[in-house]
């Protein structure tokens, strides 16, 4: 067990946490799999994370360093995500958090290192990005310190060991002098001397924490997990303790170790390393598995509640059953309990008349709904909505915290806009040309916002958000102040019909589209719905005019993706997801209110 460090690799989205661990598997010329082109992160191996350039999955992997196994947990860096990052820092006896070298600690930073500090984890800061130009080393400490300050940190934690980092070029060091560094060896050095190797008896009697879940079409559910204590062996008999304390005895019928990239098979594992098995049914995440049926479990992994709540159904428009290869109500309803199981974040259960989907936010679960997407499910859902609770005959909802950087030019308008959604200003600071504002707001009131954003501040702004707490409900909501352009009939739009209705709002498709009636084709420039008729062709006739049609011009649409689409709708639409398709319709095919 002095051999062996389990380490998670914690930061903020896009801090450079998964582009650190390909260079510690580079260097350590870890085997990588065949799948592995050279232009993705070896780590981001899902479609849906080399699209994004974010990490969306946990992932283990390990490194062997002069003898020592290092453990390697690669995290995500996005709040909505944050289930992910609470369970898998069980597995592990301290963290690497990255810092990057000009932002500094930034929303997620402060989460994430919340709860590594709870579970008294030991913490290196990597500053990482010290190649960029406008890097400001000095200042990013000072914040990381204060923010250690501010989290409660003893001070064993507060005076953390600081390691300086360009993951892109490989490189790290002790001090800040980037042509000095010669490889990523301070980062081995500084984790086998600040992280301590895992504190299990491999004597007791076995205990292992299951952090997460995985299916496999052969082996069924995969478990990983930890061993806090004893030792366990391939095709062992074994007991799971399950979430209501119930005890069932069932035989593993395999045990993996991960080394590198690769999941290995073998024949026992001892106390503190990280391993998979399968042979345990209906196993689900923070259960305890034991060998002796008088061995206390371990706690349950306590997980933040969800806060956002969405409901799927059946597609029931026109086109229903013609893209999708699972349409059935069966089939999502099982891939939505499935996707459950493996994700402790999320929860679902039946209402009569389709699925409510639980998450941590937007994203959560626009994510799940695009890898249903692309599994060939077909389905629709509704408009997000914030799950609210009572407490003292009191109606709470959640609120966030908005962190917002923005230029000098933009900030009137942020303010205009948070104000319009009873945002309430916490902090307000200048520097160099960028204001940085704070803001308290009710989730529900945020819903709709990050698009705006971008557009109003011409993509130059930096938007992100934390839950914060639930607080009375104040009985405010912001409503849409646009309403839709509704497609008249059932048809095949034209350009003239497009073209003729592009001055009435924004046209989110283009012409050869097929559309049905009730379907929202566009964003009306005034307040209500509007129904409009794209598939009208102009009348043709036996004269020719010299010159007509020549000042007719047709703007490039609005093209809505997933995410644009969650966004737009309001109570009174649905969006209607295919694997071919993501469109928009009134609940109500025959009216546009």
């Amino acid at each position: 067990m002095n051999n062996l460090r389990n380490v998670a690799i914690i930061a903020h989205v896009d801090h450079g946490k998964t582009t650190l661990v390909d260079a510690l598997l580079r260097q350590t010329q870890t085997k990588l799999s065949k799948e592995f082109d050279g232009k993705n992160l070896i780590m981001d191996s899902n479609e849906l994370e080399k699209e994004r350039g974010i990490t969306i999955f946990s992932k283990n992997a390990s490194v062997n360093y002069r003898g020592t196994k290092i453990n390697i947990v690669d995290t995500p860096g996005h709040a909505d995500f944050g289930g992910e990052v609470e369970r898998v820092l069980k597995l592990v006896d301290g963290c690497l958090l990255l810092v990057d070298a000009k932002e500094g600690p930034m929303p997620q930073t402060r989460f994430v290192l919340q709860e590594a500090l709870a579970l008294g984890l030991k913490i290196i800061v990597v500053i990482n990005k010290i190649d960029r130009p406008d890097a400001r080393i000095d200042h990013v400490i000072s914040k990381t310190f204060d923010l250690f300050i501010e989290l409660g940190a003893d001070e064993e934690s507060a005076y953390f060991p600081i390691i300086y980092a360009s993951a892109k070029n490989g490189v790290a060091g002790n001090k800040p002098d980037l042509p000095a560094m010669a490889d990523i060896t301070p980062v081995f050095e500084a984790v086998i001397k600040h992280i301590p190797s895992p504190k299990g008896n491999p004597d007791k009697p076995l205990q292992v924490l299951v952090t997460s879940i995985a299916s496999d079409n052969f082996k069924g559910r995969i478990a990983t997990g930890r061993i806090i204590n004893g030792r366990i062996k391939a095709n062992q008999d074994v007991i799971q303790i399950n979430r209501e304390g119930e005890r069932f005895k069932f035989r593993l019928t395999s045990l993996i170790v991960f080394e590198g990239l690769e999941k290995i098979a073998v024949n026992e594992a001892g106390a503190g390393d990280i391993i998979a098995f399968s042979g345990i049914t209906d196993i689900t995440i923070g259960e305890t598995i034991t060998d002796e049926i008088g061995t206390p479990p371990q706690p349950l992994l306590s997980i933040e509640e969800p806060t956002v709540i969405m409901t799927f159904g059946v597609n029931t428009s026109p086109f229903a059953g013609k893209e999708g290869e699972f349409k059935t109500s069966r089939q999502i309803r099982e891939r939505l309990y499935k996707a459950a199981d493996d994700d402790v974040a999320l929860k679902v259960s039946d209402n009569g008349i389709g699925w409510e989907v639980c998450g941590r936010g937007e994203l959560h679960l626009a994510i799940l709904i695009e890898r249903l997407r692309r599994e060939g499910f077909e389905f629709q859902v509704s408009r997000p909505k914030v799950i609210e609770k009572i407490s003292d005959g009191k109606v709470i909802t959640p609120f966030e915290r908005v962190f917002i950087e923005v230029p000098e030019l933009y900030q009137g308008v942020v303010m205009q806009k948070m104000g319009l959604r009873h945002g309430v200003l916490q902090e307000m600071s200048r520097e160099n040309g960028i204001v940085f504002l704070e803001f308290l707001i009710a989730t529900k009131e945020l819903f709709g916002y990050r698009s705006e954003f971008i557009t109003d501040t011409k993509g130059t702004g930096i938007i992100n958000a934390n839950f914060f707490e639930f607080r009375q409900d104040l009985g405010q909501n912001y409503q849409r102040e646009r309403g839709s352009l509704v497609v008249h009939e059932n048809g095949i739009t034209k350009l003239y019909g497009l073209a003729s209705i592009q001055s009435r709002g924004i046209v989110f498709i283009q012409p050869g589209t097929t559309v049905y009636k009730g379907q929202v084709i566009g964003q009306n420039a005034r307040a209500g719905d509007m129904s409009v008729n794209v598939c009208k062709e102009k009348q043709q006739t036996n004269h020719c005019s010299s010159g007509e049609g020549v000042s007719e011009h047709f703007n490039a649409p609005k093209i809505m993706d997933l995410e644009d689409a969650l966004e737009y709708i309001n109570d009174t639409e649905l969006v209607e997801v295919t694997p071919k398709n993501v469109r928009i319709r009134k609940v109500d095919l025959n009216g546009t209110k």
